[in-house]
């Protein structure tokens, strides 16, 4: 565990009292949150009691190896929330593990996470949109649901003494721009946020109307939120009443589903997930046997902005007897399944080893192998239902599909709950659909990856398969690149890409060609002698030119040399800095059908060559690839306009 500073040190390092800037990202935030997001105020209680919450659950881990944290006289964890009706201020209050001066500054003056600017931009959207319900939704996506207390607040302050230090200090803001920090002296261990309620606001000093709130968002907290006596001498029985705990304060996950309302369920995600918008599904179950563990488990509705991060963990809870360990522990669950939110409590794991030790523990790998199964079997009941699975394959089918390339022992689970856009259906298709609808002669599963599916229909590469009504996989996420190599087949079938030279369709009928009917081909010799002049004009620039069976509209596409790099993985390689290796041969395949081809055979000299130049920089235009001399392909296609509109 890291040491804090000790106070002396701090003293020292630390002037008593500052101003500082907020970071320009969260600046844009808070004037949004105060201007905009006016449709379900009250959120920003919930907002303050789950991170009182967490604080709690993460002393009481860090107290594990460090007993010493708790020996101040802060009593059981709880989290309390007090009213001041004369000053109007509503404090809430936990004595959890607390912050020091710098994570003060770090956690509530700047924006830490990736994605702040798509943030902001959705956020931007939304309020010119009009769409305040969706503005609150992205708050939660976001992590940033501290800034939710300037909805109701004109000035903020927060005094925190991290566990361990003797001195605290205050953070104090009035979302306008700055804020300042001060040494507080000997604060209580933890936090106690004060919130100078606006006068639209009062409505939330109210006892009736906390509990209401409480009672809705936060009765699955597990730890008492306690309502003090109410400060306000001009009313004796509020004067003299008892605290009153407005929550049951017991693990929801330890409850048997029958006990849970599908409100508390929500309330809970909402809890732990840091989220806003309901759950697409939820898993709750007790795993008895060898080992016994209870799982809560959440599918979100909505993607997390980071999802695709690098840095990004699991964000599911690990508690060991109730007593939370960790919420970014690897090993708990598999990484194409990290946009599971919720708690696995299990009494079968130590407590007194480190996070590093425990991630490598054989119970924690069989717990996930329990976990990664119900899932997957919950996956294949929601699945019968298409429309409902597409929603959660457009938020997760990108994320899910890693573990096709990771997870070898699962891996036929998961080619049967993937789904694809394909040339042949409107919506998401699965294997076995395609596999059910391949055409007579044809022995491979058909697929081409690119940046967008409308691209990927309408590349000449597609053509000829099109044309035979032949089913195409429309592959537009960059994990595709990797895990179709990696599956290789489906049902024995293998996987083919239509990018790649050699493929072969002459054993596959076409409809017309199923009714009789037959089409005029192009003489050999002539089209065989157009294919060397254009090898001789090329040269090097091309690895080969050969005649395709593939296109039908077009005059020409680049393809993959048989069993090279795609075309596609070689320019993400490049996009991201990455060396791809020795260059990739591209061969310029030719449509001897086409009108242009067949006009070559007559032509010759620097008509040809500027012809056979211009119809490789075209495919390479069509293929998303950048002209390599764009100054010759303009004078090349000015020379071919003028003497076209002069002829």
């Amino acid at each position: 565990m890291t040491k804090t500073k000790s106070a002396e040190s701090q003293k020292s390092e630390t002037p008593k009292s500052e101003t500082r800037e907020f970071q320009a990202e969260v600046a844009k935030l808070l004037d949004l949150v105060v201007h905009s997001l006016y449709s379900n105020r009250e959120i920003f209680l919930r907002e303050l009691i789950s991170n009182a919450s967490d604080a709690c659950d993460r002393l009481r881990y860090a107290a594990l190896t460090d007993p010493k944290l708790l020996e101040d006289t802060s009593g059981d964890f709880a989290i309390h929330i007090g009213i001041d009706k004369p000053s109007k201020t509503l404090t809430i209050a936990d004595n959890g593990i607390g912050m020091n001066h710098d994570e003060l500054i770090a956690n509530l003056g700047t924006i830490a996470k990736s994605g702040t600017a798509e943030f902001l931009k959705s956020l931007g959207e939304a309020k010119s949109d009009g769409g305040k319900a969706k503005d609150v939704n992205l708050i939660g996506q976001f992590g940033v649901g501290f800034y939710s207390a300037f909805m109701v607040a004109d000035q903020v302050e927060v005094v925190s003494r991290k566990a361990g230090d003797a001195e605290g200090w205050t953070w104090s803001s009035n979302g306008q721009g700055a804020f300042t920090v001060a040494a507080a002296g000997a604060a209580p261990r933890g936090t106690r946020i004060t919130l100078h309620l606006k006068k639209d606001a009062e409505e939330f000093l109210g006892t009736p109307r906390l509990r209401q709130i409480v009672k809705t968002y936060s009765d699955h907290i597990a730890l008492p939120v306690i309502l003090d006596p109410i400060k306000d001498e001009s009313d004796k029985n509020e004067r003299d009443a008892e605290p009153e705990t407005l929550n049951s304060a017991s693990a929801l996950w330890m409850r048997t589903k029958n006990e849970v309302t599908a409100d508390q369920y929500k309330e809970f995600y909402h809890h732990v997930g840091h989220a806003f918008d309901d759950p697409w599904h939820t898993l709750h179950y007790h795993a008895e046997g060898a080992i016994e563990y209870t799982a809560l488990l959440f599918i979100p509705t909505q993607k997390p902005f980071d999802l695709f991060h690098p840095e990004r963990k699991g964000h599911v809870k690990l508690y060991v007897n109730r007593v939370f360990i960790s919420d970014q522990l690897e090993g708990l669950m598999p990484r194409y399944l990290r946009f599971v939110r919720g708690v696995v409590d299990s009494s079968d794991l130590p407590l007194n080893i480190s996070r590093e030790m425990l991630q490598n523990n054989p119970i924690l790998r069989k717990i996930q192998a329990g976990i990664s199964k119900r899932l997957l079997k919950d996956l294949k009941d929601r699945a019968e239902k298409p429309e409902d699975y597409a929603a959660f394959w457009e938020a997760f089918g990108a994320v899910f599909k890693e573990g096709l390339y990771e997870d070898f022992e699962r891996r036929e689970e998961l080619l049967d709950l993937a789904r694809f856009k394909s040339s042949g259906a409107d919506g998401l298709v699965s294997l076995k659909d395609y596999t059910a609808r391949m055409k007579e002669g044809q022995e491979a599963i058909y697929y081409i990856t690119g940046e967008s599916t409308l691209a990927l229909k309408a590349s000449p590469q597609a053509e000829g398969f099109l044309a035979k009504g032949i089913e195409v996989l429309l592959l537009a996420d960059p994990i595709d690149e990797f895990w179709v190599p990696t599956v290789a087949t489906y049902d024995k079938r293998p996987f083919k890409s239509v990018a790649e030279a050699g493929t072969d369709l002459s054993a596959i009928k076409a409809a017309e060609e199923e009714k009789g009917e037959a089409k005029d081909e192009p003489q050999a010799g002539e089209i065989a002698a157009v294919v060397e002049k254009l090898k001789a004009s090329l040269g090097e620039a091309v690895a080969d030119v050969r005649v395709s069976s593939r296109l039908t509209g077009s005059p020409v596409c680049l393809v993959a040399d048989t069993g090279g790099m795609s075309l596609h993985l070689a320019r993400m390689l490049k996009q991201h800095g990455e060396n791809a290796g020795p260059a990739i041969r591209k061969v310029l395949e030719i449509n001897p059908k086409h009108p242009l081809i067949k006009r070559l055979g007559s032509v010759g000299g620097d008509a040809l060559n500027d012809a056979a130049h211009l119809l490789l920089d075209q495919a390479r235009i069509v293929e998303g690839e950048a002209v390599p001399d764009p100054a010759a392909f303009a004078k090349r296609l000015s020379a071919f306009l003028e003497k076209g509109l002069t002829s």
